[in-house]
């Protein structure tokens, strides 16, 4: 009873379960002719021709741009990645804070970033800070900041929502004997927030390592970059292998971070150490407007 009732739909029967499989057999006939579709058309515009795709099966191609291109991504994603976590690990504490004078402004900058588009922000960035600071070469503080201030917003939300995740008779109990905020935020609610938090950390740092890509608007020399600007014009005609070869780097280190995040969130459900909750995804994440205190009980999350 406990394991059915744990269900969000009934057990299919035999009809259901046969009508799944026809579709299941439908869709994958569909995409079966659609992957021949492209193929057809590619084959008709020379695009599988062997000379085309020589230049990835020699180690120059690799070492001379498309390894650079991917060093590039890793650099900007794993500086942006421990900005945006600093920057909404402060944020969100402070969106928990009793003061007001503490709690208002943080909230006004969380929720001020989180509504800018990122490739605006970044556009702002670039072509602000030569008026302000000089000529320069600003394409990778650009690329970064940008990438820290929006990702960070929505990481600090994580944070607070967290943090709300813990049942709020850990506090009372912590309070009950003698520790002050600080403690009980230090010793008793963050150990076991980040249990909860984890999984959706993981998840927008996926998302952050795949907007590195805007970048290719600011001319950063990323693995985008150098898919479509860079390769093609060496190598006459690749631009389409180009695209596939740097698509599949792409997924690949998308499902490696992704894969990371489903072993953290099932390593946390079945954690003992925490009786919060692992929090929805970042895109989940509701807003209470900048000047939003706590909520009396724990967030719940559409």
């Amino acid at each position: 009873m406990s394991s059915q009732a744990t269900l969000l739909f009934d057990a299919p029967g035999p009809r259901a379960r046969l009508r799944n499989h026809a579709l299941t057999v439908l869709a994958l006939v569909a995409l079966l002719a659609i992957a021949w579709f492209i193929y057809v058309r590619f084959d008709e515009k020379d695009q599988w021709a062997p000379e085309i795709w020589q230049p990835f099966i020699e180690a120059r191609t690799w070492t001379g741009f498309i390894l650079p291109g991917l060093i590039g991504t890793l650099k900007a994603a794993a500086l942006a990645a421990v900005f945006a976590l600093l920057f909404g690990a402060v944020f969100g504490l402070a969106r928990l804070s009793d003061h007001r004078w503490v709690r208002v402004p943080a909230g006004v900058v969380v929720e001020f970033f989180r509504a800018i588009p990122l490739l605006l922000l970044i556009f702002f960035i670039f072509y602000l800070l030569p008026s302000l600071l000089g000529g320069g070469d600003y394409i990778l503080f650009a690329l970064v900041a940008g990438l820290t201030l929006y990702n960070g917003s929505v990481l600090a939300e994580v944070v607070r929502a967290g943090v709300l995740s813990v049942p709020r008779g850990q506090s009372e109990a912590a309070y009950a004997i003698g520790l002050r905020k600080t403690g009980v935020m230090v010793r008793i609610l963050l150990p076991q927030a980040v249990t909860a938090m984890l999984p959706a950390i993981i998840a927008q740092l996926v998302v952050l390592l795949k907007d590195t890509a805007l970048g290719f608007i600011v001319s950063y020399v990323d693995l985008l970059s150098m898919g479509f600007r860079i390769i093609p014009p060496n190598f006459p005609g690749a631009l389409i292998p180009a695209a596939i070869v740097i698509g599949i780097i792409y997924i690949g280190l998308n499902m490696l971070l992704s894969a990371f995040a489903q072993w953290l969130e099932k390593r946390s459900r079945r954690s003992r150490k925490s009786s919060a909750r692992p929090i929805a995804p970042p895109s989940a994440i509701p807003s209470l407007g900048p000047g939003a205190g706590p909520p009396s009980d724990v967030v719940t999350l559409k």
